[in-house]
């Protein structure tokens, strides 16, 4: 392990796999994983029970205005080895996968003022390196001298089947044509929303895992990781 570990930022579009291969990388260099696009969730969930959000229309001023009240934490799960999200103590992690948190959350992510609360827990996560997180602006605004950047696409009918075939195997009531509106949706917030938009950035590596299988692409990002840290993962078998 190098002596000092180092930071990776996975950016991208919604259903890229970005949680996917940043759990992955985490677990194989031994670091910490922060999934941030919960961070957001967990909040949009927060506005949802309070009636502070619906559809299009979100309550800025009383989202803004409970933030001091907000508390995100990941805790591990020994049973399933995933990294859960807690809201106020509350384990949320399947809650805030749903399609009622993915119908608001990018207008709840647009906030600037939710946006700097979690960037500032975020960048706390990370300040002694050691850490993989996926989201949308981590290496342009979270965490911009990061030693990786990842820059994570596929093709829009691609993630759309992915994301559909995910909820309906956890046993949600979905269809294809809402799930890849949904994703349009998401994709053109995240890209013209005025606060940190979504956007490669300039020193990023682009995986496009359209045609990739998850071992390829896991390979190829610990290919990337392992020049940064300039050591050979002896998991990997090399």
């Amino acid at each position: 392990m190098a002596e000092r570990p180092i930071t990776i930022a996975i950016d991208g579009y919604s259903s890229c796999g970005k949680s996917t291969i940043a759990k992955a990388m985490a677990a194989k260099l031994g670091y910490a994983y922060v999934d941030s696009g919960a961070m957001y969730r967990a909040v949009a969930l927060y506005a949802l029970r309070n009636g502070w959000a619906d559809g299009d229309t979100v309550n800025g001023p009383a989202i803004i205005a409970s933030l001091n009240s907000i508390d995100v934490h990941f805790r591990p799960d020994r049973a399933t080895g995933r990294a859960d999200t807690y809201l106020n103590g509350e384990n949320v992690e399947d809650e805030i996968r749903s399609m009622a948190v993915s119908s608001v959350v990018s207008h709840v992510s647009v906030i600037r003022e939710v946006r700097a609360k979690l960037r500032a827990m975020q960048q706390q996560m990370g300040l002694r390196g050691g850490v993989v997180m996926d989201g949308r602006d981590i290496g342009t605004a979270v965490f911009p001298h990061a030693e990786l950047k990842i820059f994570m696409t596929a093709d829009p009918e691609i993630r759309a089947q992915r994301r559909f075939d995910e909820l309906r195997a956890q046993g949600r009531d979905v269809t294809f044509e809402s799930v890849r509106t949904n994703l349009a949706e998401r994709d053109h917030e995240d890209t013209h929303r005025a606060e940190d938009p979504l956007r490669q950035a300039d020193d990023a590596l682009v995986l496009d895992n359209s045609h990739l299988t998850p071992h390829g692409q896991l390979a190829l990002a610990l290919q990337w990781a392992e020049q940064r840290i300039g050591m050979r993962n002896p998991k990997m078998g090399n």
